[in-house]
């Protein structure tokens, strides 16, 4: 989930708002996350770490699917408080992704979501995550953002993206941090590195409860970069589009996955 580290951050949404919003991230990244339980053990795994837990939108489903100890480390106390009665099996940490309050080689897999694009280094919080992961474990970013990447029809509405990216630079964030996963991974030391993009299929319009999260998102981004008019126009255009089933938003959602190597040397 997004952990926010650096910048100053939107304040427009509540507690519940940005629970919304996770809830909302991990029901586009459903799929990608079952293939990935499933090519790295998760059923095996006895102890898991997910960094930047947020609200807990994933840990109760973690739980669901293993038998593992979960544990989850966020800095930020109040959402820690809301994943404890989302998650009330999980070991919950307040605690910085730069620097995992956890021994050497203790976790058998360890995970992040819409995490490392908001964090200072992300070359550290990955090679944090490694080293708290045992040899054979894997480290997994399930969902990493690529706003340079953007996508948005009908034309007049195109400029929402531009001003997002903007915005997101001015918060702290690298809105094109799916790009540098591979790099990152590679950088890390991890062994086995698979990365991808998430597709975007599109069978029917979106919902109103996503059209109404999607843009109090954006109305926080957004908030005094344009005038309360100009901002409504904007929104009556993306609402007409949606209705008539005719709006294409798509972001790049980048994953990247590897296994923490064993370098003891092998006995003869």
């Amino acid at each position: 989930m997004e952990n926010r580290l650096r910048g100053d951050a939107p304040v427009s949404l509540n507690l519940s708002g940005w629970h919304a919003r996770y809830l909302q991230q991990a029901r586009w990244t459903y799929n990608l996350r079952q293939y990935a339980y499933q090519g790295h053990n998760l059923q095996k795994a006895q102890d898991i770490l997910e960094v930047g837990c947020g609200t807990g939108a994933l840990l109760a489903e973690l739980a669901r699917l293993s038998r593992a100890r979960i544990t989850g480390l966020d800095i930020d106390r109040e959402r820690l408080s809301m994943a404890q009665r989302h998650a009330p099996g999980a070991r919950l940490v307040e605690g910085d992704a730069h620097r995992l309050p956890f021994s050497n080689a203790h976790y058998d897999l360890s995970l992040c979501h819409f995490l490392l694009l908001w964090v200072d280094d992300p070359l550290q919080v990955i090679s944090e995550m490694k080293r708290v992961t045992r040899p054979g474990g894997s480290v997994l970013a399930l969902a990493e953002p690529d706003y340079g990447g953007r996508v948005d029809y009908p034309p007049e509405i195109a400029r929402l993206g531009e001003m997002q990216r903007e915005s997101l630079r001015s918060q702290g964030a690298d809105p094109e941090m799916g790009r540098r996963l591979a790099s990152l991974f590679k950088r890390a030391g991890l062994a086995g590195v698979e990365t991808g993009v998430l597709g975007g299929e599109w069978k029917e319009a979106r919902s109103m409860d996503e059209w109404k999260t999607e843009w109090e998102v954006m109305e926080s981004d957004l908030a005094g970069r344009l005038s309360p008019r100009e901002l409504d126009d904007l929104k009556r255009r993306d609402l007409q589009a949606t209705l008539a089933g005719e709006r294409i938003l798509f972001v790049p959602v980048f994953y990247a996955f590897g296994i923490v190597p064993d370098l003891q040397p092998k006995s003869q």
